[in-house]
């Protein structure tokens, strides 16, 4: 993706505020995961054939991410290793995702497209924040 296109997708031609909305759409987008599945997990358990206590834990998990990756936003100039850690997770939860499926979830149909569908908007989140980073420190060479 040229630099030109990138700035296009992030509605800024600033490498920072282009990094620091994608942290936060990532916060926004994984808090609100977390939340569903802490206060819904029952619910949530029985549509996506996953078990309630995995999605409680996976919700506490998530929301503390998403606090953290909230508060990596929230900073002037988020820093690089704080953006790496946090693109480092995100791929790490995409992989991870897939094996879950692969190797040892049996979710309905319903969990299993949620499943790809969250690890595909999950690696597209690290993308951009690589993306983001790189632009933002080739900028400023």
């Amino acid at each position: 993706m040229s630099a030109t296109s990138f700035t296009a997708l992030a509605r800024t031609s600033h490498p920072e505020t282009a990094l620091r909305r994608f942290l936060a759409l990532d916060a926004v987008v994984t808090g609100a995961n977390g939340l569903a599945y802490l206060v819904a997990s029952g619910p949530l358990g029985r549509l996506l054939g996953v078990g309630q206590g995995l999605l409680l834990t996976l919700g506490a998990l998530l929301t503390v991410y998403a606090g953290g990756v909230a508060l990596l936003a929230a900073r002037a100039r988020p820093a690089a290793t704080g953006v790496r850690a946090v693109v480092e997770a995100n791929l790490a939860w995409a992989v991870l995702s897939v094996a879950a499926l692969a190797l040892w979830l049996t979710p309905t149909v319903t969990g299993t497209v949620w499943i790809l569908l969250q690890a595909a908007a999950v690696a597209a989140f690290a993308v951009l924040q690589h993306m983001a980073l790189r632009v933002r420190q080739e900028s400023s060479d």
